[in-house]
C-alpha cells in the first residue's frame, strides 16, 4: 500500500519522474556504478594474471628427451587447468556465485563475505576466458621466432617473457577490453548474493515506486556510458602500442649501410661533390703558383 502512494506522488509524465529519480536516488545509484566498476577492473586485472599463468603453463612443451616425472607431471596440470578452464567457461557467472559462496560454506566450511566472494567469482571466471585468449595469441606468433630465439640460447621462459609474450600481448588486447566490458556488465549477477551494485540499487529503487521503465532506463544509460568510456580508452592504448605510423623498415640495404658494408648514398653524393670541386681547387693552387 505504501509503494501505491510513493507511486502515486510521482509527476504525471516520464520525464518529470526520470528527474525525480535523478533527484532522489541519483547518490546512491552512483554508488551501485562505482562498486560495479571496481568488481569489473579488480576481477578482471587478477583473471588476466590468472589466464597469463595458466595460458603460459598449457604452452609448455613436452620434449622427447625430458625425463618421466616432468611428462607426467604436466600431463596431470594440464588436465586440471582443461577442466578448470571447461567448468568455468561453460557454466554461468551467476551459479558460479551461488555455488562458490554458499558452497564454500557448506563443504569447506569457509565463510566469505559478499566482497570477497564477488572478487573471487569474478577473477576465476575471467581466468578461464584469459587462459585460452592467451594461448591463442602465443600461438598466434609465427613459430620461427620461437627458433629464433632457442637458436641464440633463450631457454622456454627467456622466449616467452623476452620474445613471444610482448607480441601476444598486443594480439589479444581487443579480448581483454571485451573482457572488462563483459565484467561490466555482468557483475549485475551479484545481486544474488547481496552485493550492492547498480543492478541491485536500481531494482530495490524501481520496487520502491513501481517505476520500472524509468529507473532501467536511467540504469541502461549509466552501463552504456561505463562501457563506451573503456571501449574508448582501450582502443586508446591500442594505438599506443602500434607506435608511430610513419616508420622505416629494417630492410636489406639498410642492414648493409649500418654494418658498414656499403657505403650510404647520401655520402657518395657529399663524395662526389668534393670531388667535383677539386679541378677548381688546383686550379686555383696553379694560380698562385704562377704568382
Amino acid at each position: 500500500m505504501n509503494s501505491f502512494l510513493l507511486a502515486g506522488s510521482l509527476p504525471p509524465d516520464f520525464f518529470g519522474r526520470i528527474l525525480f529519480i535523478l533527484k532522489n536516488y541519483g547518490v546512491s545509484m552512483a554508488k551501485g556504478a562505482g562498486t560495479t566498476l571496481l568488481i569489473a577492473i579488480v576481477g578482471t586485472l587478477i583473471g588476466c594474471v590468472i589466464g597469463f599463468i595458466v595460458g603460459l603453463i598449457q604452452t609448455i612443451p613436452i620434449n622427447p628427451n625430458d625425463s618421466v616425472a616432468k611428462k607426467i607431471l604436466l600431463k596431470i596440470v594440464n588436465i586440471i587447468l582443461k577442466i578448470y578452464v571447461e567448468v568455468f567457461r561453460g557454466t554461468p557467472m551467476m551459479v558460479q556465485a551461488m555455488f562458490l559462496h554458499y558452497g564454500a560454506m557448506l563443504l569447506l566450511n569457509l565463510h566469505m563475505d559478499m566482497w570477497t566472494s564477488a572478487f573471487v567469482i569474478v577473477s576465476i571466471n575471467t581466468g578461464a576466458y584469459m587462459a585460452e585468449t592467451v594461448r591463442g595469441g602465443i600461438f598466434s606468433v609465427p613459430l620461427s621466432q620461437t627458433e629464433g630465439a632457442k637458436a641464440i640460447g633463450m631457454t622456454h621462459v627467456q622466449t616467452m617473457l623476452n620474445v613471444i609474450l610482448p607480441q601476444a600481448l598486443r594480439n589479444i588486447m581487443p579480448q581483454i577490453g571485451n573482457n572488462l566490458i563483459i565484467n561490466i556488465k555482468d557483475t549485475c549477477v551479484l545481486s544474488c548474493i547481496g552485493v550492492v551494485e547498480l543492478f541491485f540499487t536500481s531494482k530495490s529503487v524501481a520496487g520502491t515506486y513501481y517505476t520500472y521503465f524509468e529507473t532501467f532506463t536511467i540504469t541502461m544509460v549509466m552501463y552504456l556510458i561505463m562501457t563506451l568510456f573503456f571501449s574508448w580508452l582501450l582502443r586508446f592504448f591500442e594505438k599506443r602500442m602500434d607506435g608511430p605510423a610513419e616508420y622505416d623498415l629494417a630492410t636489406t640495404d639498410t642492414l648493409a649501410y649500418t654494418s658498414g658494408t656499403l657505403s650510404d648514398p647520401r655520402k657518395d653524393f657529399v663524395d662526389d661533390r668534393h670531388l667535383s670541386d677539386a679541378p677548381h681547387a688546383g686550379e686555383d693552387n696553379m694560380n698562385n703558383t704562377r704568382r
